[in-house]
């Protein structure tokens, strides 16, 4: 054991030791349940002409601590700042000073004193009383970002929230821009519903599911992927303007933009089309941006990003052309297309066509360019089951995918409401899964029964809410907008560590 192991033993020994003291003494700051407070720091130091000379109380953690013998300067941290406590023997009593100077930082205290400018013009409170409401047995790091693991910032995320204010802010600002989005949507008359989380089928998108088992029912449900065929199912029943945001679920990679539990938000309204999706997600985007950050130009990484609608409208074989240089329009076989997939380095799948082969071709030589909000359009049947066919190429969906710095932020189309065709692509799903494809749909009759009963024409919308607030609050990992991350269990890490 390291010299400074040793010392931190010690020193965790020591706050252990004072709690006992404390114990002994009928001090237990455990048994304490409730204390009153006046006010938070920010509404003192913000407001001094109003507190000047006046009394107040506050609660917060103890940062730091300065000073010896008679006068001690500690730096008390609340939900809203910091505010400076000036802790004098004489004002506090001989046996109470005492108790306090053995007081450690991370410690919770609850303070009453007088509001007043030290010489150096820092507002402070001069206590009169300080009361121990919890004593803190670990040892906050000085500098939480220079600690060796930096994933243990996302593993111990109440550390992180204590000495690192700036994140703190991120998921306030987090707060904000969710409030924004109902607020669009509110204000539009649409409805926040609520949808079933486990299902006995993982539908609405093309993803692999978490499997678990319903021990009454004896069968496996889902946690489920995306919200989209319960909503659809409302608008069947009668709802024209229905939205849920909330957690998914997709047993994937992990990665900066990839969390297997995430938050997104899917919208359905009757009687519209994918263009009218279009233009909501524009307007969406940008009035969250201008609510919580007061303008639609945003800096992310050094980047300047206009998101003012309208954004730029691109079809998928046009990106393909520009970008990878193979014109789609000319190639109208799967032989002549899965050639040009082989030469151009797509690795081949059982079961793939010429549709396959556009997304893939799109996925791996486009997306990194579309920096600025661009809305791709023209998406192959193959990959979208649940859009409705372009009339003048019924090979092609009205579908869109919104990117915002090479990213897929936003996925909607005009919704499929031919129960004939839905069933038949649900079966073409099938075969994919046969075929090993783990993402392919399931079938789900009961949502073909409800298409059969008679869907409105309708545009649906899903929208990435961790991606977009990554983008709004300038957070280079999808780790720094997700409070507690998905993260692998220490002790895999630790065998890990001892194999290497």
């Amino acid at each position: 054991m390291s010299g400074t192991e040793e010392n931190l033993n010690e020193m965790l020994i020591l706050r252990r030791e004072k709690l006992n003291k404390l114990i002994d003494e009928g001090k237990n700051p455990f048994l304490i349940e409730k204390y009153d407070f006046s006010h938070y720091s920010s509404d003192i130091v913000n407001n001094f002409e109003e507190f000047e000379e006046k009394n107040v109380s506050v609660a917060g953690r103890i940062m730091s601590k300065r000073g010896h013998g008679k006068v001690m300067f500690v730096d008390l941290q609340d939900s809203e700042g910091k505010i400076q406590l000036f802790v004098k023997k004489d004002a506090l009593g001989d046996e109470e000073y005492e108790t306090f100077k053995t007081y450690d930082i991370g410690d919770i205290v609850g303070v009453r004193g007088e509001v007043f400018k030290t010489k150096t013009q820092e507002v402070s409170i001069r206590a009169s009383e300080v009361t121990l409401l919890c004593k803190s047995l670990q040892i906050l790091p000085e500098k939480f970002h220079g600690l060796k693991d930096p994933d243990l910032r996302y593993r111990q995320r109440y550390v992180d929230l204590i000495v690192n204010p700036e994140v703190k802010e991120t998921f306030i600002l987090r707060s904000k821009i969710i409030k924004a989005v109902r607020e669009y949507l509110d204000n539009r008359g649409f409805i926040e519903v609520d949808t079933p989380i486990l299902s006995p089928i993982a539908g609405g998108a093309n993803a692999r599911p978490f499997i678990t088992h319903h021990n009454t029912l004896d069968i496996e449900m889902y946690l489920r992927i995306a919200n989209e065929l319960y909503l659809k199912r409302l608008i069947v029943g009668g709802f024209d303007k229905v939205y849920e945001m909330g957690r998914m679920f997709r047993n994937e990679g992990m990665d900066y933009k990839h969390n297997p539990e995430f938050t997104n938000i899917e919208l359905y309204q009757a009687y519209v089309d994918y263009e009218e999706m279009m233009r909501l997600t524009e307007e969406l985007v940008a009035y969250a941006a201008e609510k919580t950050l007061g303008s639609a130009k945003i800096n992310y990484q050094g980047k300047e990003i206009d998101l003012t609608p309208p954004w730029r409208r691109l079809d998928m074989e046009d990106a393909i052309k520009e970008y990878a240089g193979v014109d789609f329009s000319e190639i109208n076989t799967d032989e002549e297309a899965l050639k040009i997939a082989k030469e151009k380095g797509i690795e081949l799948k059982p079961g793939m066509t010429r549709g396959h082969v556009i997304s893939e071709m799109f996925e791996e030589f486009c997306e990194e360019h579309l920096v600025q909000p661009t809305f791709v359009i023209g998406h192959p049947v193959e990959v979208s089951p649940l859009a409705k066919r372009n009339p003048d190429d019924p090979r092609k969906t009205n579908r869109f995918e919104a990117f915002i710095n090479t990213w897929e932020i936003a996925n909607a189309f005009s919704e499929l409401n031919d129960p004939i065709d839905q069933k038949q692509r649900f079966v073409d799903q099938l075969k994919q899964k046969e075929l090993g494809d783990d993402e392919a749909h399931m079938m789900d009759t009961d949502f073909v029964n409800a298409l059969e009963v008679g869907l409105p024409p309708t545009g649906g919308l899903g929208i990435g809410i961790d991606r977009m607030i990554m983008l709004l609050t300038n957070q280079s990992s999808i780790r720094d907008v997700i409070l507690f991350p998905t993260m692998k269990p220490v002790e895999k890490d630790e065998e890990s560590n001892k194999e290497e």
